[in-house]
């Protein structure tokens, strides 16, 4: 079982992120998942959240107790849920909007450049799917496919073909750090 916080601001496309995370997880990876969400009062700019529970057997409590995994794209994110992840957990953040402290006992921590690399695509709204694209080249948590399934219909249909560019760049800067 793996348990997921997505955390950034309102506005980056977290909970968005959850929910394809968890479609790709549950109906094209043949696990169980479930994802809650929250959002601070001021929406976008202010703080939010996804957990996601994935599992290959039923899951039979849908919140996260401590996380396996914590993918930050703010800072805010970050020093909120930074505290909940495990000492043996998955740090992935943006590098350039996080700046984490010494990580605790022997937990990994992954940067990448998401905001930077979604910009030079052309549009900045899909950093979120640039680290998903990372999130599933290090995490082993869903599979290449059923996430490259998952993007489709989870986002309008004018910025398929963007989102596909954004997550095949994050997925291989994920296999290429993983092989330094």
């Amino acid at each position: 079982m793996s348990e997921i916080r997505f955390a950034g601001y309102g506005g980056q496309g977290i909970i968005r992120s959850g929910i394809i995370a968890g479609k790709a997880a549950s109906i094209y990876d043949n696990k169980h998942a479930t994802m809650s969400q929250s959002f601070g009062p001021e929406a976008r700019g202010g703080a939010c959240s996804s957990q996601l529970v994935v599992s290959d057997s039923k899951v039979l409590y849908p919140y996260i107790t401590v996380a396996d995994i914590l993918v930050a794209m703010s800072q805010e994110g970050y020093d909120k849920f930074e505290p909940e992840l495990s000492e043996n957990g998955m740090l992935l953040m943006d590098e350039d909007l996080v700046k984490p402290k010494p990580p605790r006992g022997t937990m990994k921590v992954y940067p990448i450049p998401a905001t930077r690399f979604a910009e030079q695509l052309g549009n900045k709204i899909v950093a979120n799917v640039v680290m998903l694209g990372f999130f599933t080249a290090v995490a082993d948590v869903v599979t290449y496919d059923a996430m490259k399934k998952a993007i489709p219909s989870s986002v309008p249909e004018k910025a398929v073909d963007l989102n596909l560019k954004a997550f095949d760049r994050g997925y291989e800067y994920g296999k290429e750090l993983l092989q330094k």
